[in-house]
C-alpha cells in the first residue's frame, strides 16, 4: 500500500488539472452560446435598415476579430488574415451570405422561428456532406432530420403575413449557407475559421455599403449598441467558442452550443414581450429534441468504440 501511495499523489494534480479544463471549457462554450443568443436583442434595439446595421455589425465584429488575431498571434495572425486560399475565401463567402440573411430574417419574421430553423443546421450539413462529400448520413441522424423537419413544417404552417413568409425562407437560406460552409471547413481542415470569420465580417460591411440608407445618420448612442453588438455577440461569442471547445470533446461542444436557440426567443421575450405561439413551441420542442438526441447518440456511440 506504501509503494502506491506516491503515485496516486502524483497522478492526483493531472486528474485534478483536466477537470479543472474541462469545466473551463463548460463555462466558456456556455458564455458563447449566451453570447450568440443576443443578436435577436440587438437587432430589435436598432431602428435602422438591415443593410445599415450589417454595415456597422460586421465593421467592428470583423475589425476586432482580426485585431485579436494579430495582438495574440503576432505575424502568424497577419499572415492568415492575408494568405487565405480559396478554400478559406470560400468558407468566407458562405459566412458572409448566412450573415447577409441573418439580420433581416429577424426583422421580418419572429425570432422564435428564426432559431428554431438554425437548429437544423446539423441535419443539413449532414445532407450536404452526403451529396458533396458522399459521406452516408447515420440512421440515427436520418430519423432525427426526420423529427426535425416535422417540427420545421409545424412552424410554417403558422406563417401568415407576406412578411413572415420572406423572413422564413431568408432564416433557411442561412441556415443551408452554414451547412455550406460547415461542410467546407470539414473537407478543408487547414482553413482557419477565425480568419474567414473576420474576412466575412468585413465583406459583409463591404457588400452592405451600396444598399445601406443610414449608414452615417446612426446617433452616437446606437453606434454604441452596434460596436456592442459587433465586440460582444460576433467577436466575443466567436472567440470564447474557439477557446473553450478546445477543452470539450466536440460533440458536448455542439449540445453545449444549442443553447443559443432557446435563449434567443428568451431574451426577447424579456426585454420586448414577444411571445411564441403555441406552433412555435411544439415544432421548436420537436427540432431541439432531434437535435439533442442525435449529438448525445453520437457522443455515446464514440464512447462505446473508444
Amino acid at each position: 500500500m506504501r509503494k502506491h501511495a506516491p503515485e496516486v499523489r502524483e497522478g492526483a494534480p493531472e486528474v485534478t488539472g483536466a477537470a479543472s479544463q474541462h469545466r473551463l471549457g463548460i463555462a466558456l462554450v456556455v458564455a458563447a452560446a449566451i453570447a450568440w443568443s443576443t443578436a435577436p436583442f440587438f437587432t430589435r434595439l436598432l431602428a435602422y435598415d438591415s443593410w445599415t446595421i450589417l454595415f456597422w455589425r460586421g465593421l467592428f465584429g470583423g475589425g476586432l476579430i482580426a485585431a485579436m488575431m494579430v495582438l495574440l498571434q503576432g505575424r502568424a495572425g497577419l499572415h492568415e488574415l492575408t494568405r487565405m486560399g480559396k478554400s478559406g475565401w470560400l468558407v468566407a463567402s458562405y459566412s458572409t451570405a448566412a450573415m447577409l440573411a441573418f439580420i433581416p430574417a429577424l426583422q421580418l419574421t419572429s425570432v422564435s422561428n428564426v432559431a428554431i430553423i438554425i437548429a437544423t443546421g446539423p441535419f443539413l450539413a449532414a445532407a450536404l456532406a452526403w451529396v458533396w462529400l458522399r459521406e452516408i448520413p447515420r440512421l440515427r441522424t436520418m430519423l432525427a432530420s426526420v423529427v426535425a423537419l416535422c417540427g420545421v413544417a409545424i412552424i410554417l404552417g403558422n406563417a401568415r403575413a407576406d412578411s413572415d413568409i420572406r423572413g422564413i425562407a431568408l432564416a433557411i437560406f442561412m441556415a443551408l449557407a452554414i451547412s455550406a460552409m460547415t461542410v467546407m471547413v470539414r473537407r478543408h481542415k487547414g482553413t482557419s475559421m477565425v480568419a474567414a470569420a473576420a474576412i466575412s465580417n468585413i465583406l459583409g460591411s463591404v457588400v452592405s455599403i451600396p444598399f445601406a440608407h443610414d449608414i452615417a445618420g446612426v446617433t452616437a448612442f446606437d453606434l454604441f449598441i452596434l460596436a456592442m453588438f459587433g465586440f460582444f455577440q460576433v467577436a466575443i461569442g466567436l472567440t470564447l467558442f474557439f477557446i473553450g471547445s478546445r477543452f470539450l470533446p466536440s460533440n458536448q461542444a455542439a449540445l453545449i452550443s444549442t443553447l443559443e436557440t432557446p435563449l434567443m426567443p428568451f431574451w426577447v421575450w424579456l426585454a420586448f414581450a414577444e411571445i411564441p405561439g403555441i406552433r412555435v413551441f411544439i415544432g421548436g420542442a420537436l427540432v431541439m429534441a432531434a437535435v439533442i438526441a442525435d449529438i448525445v447518440g453520437d457522443s455515446r456511440a464514440q464512447g462505446q468504440s473508444g
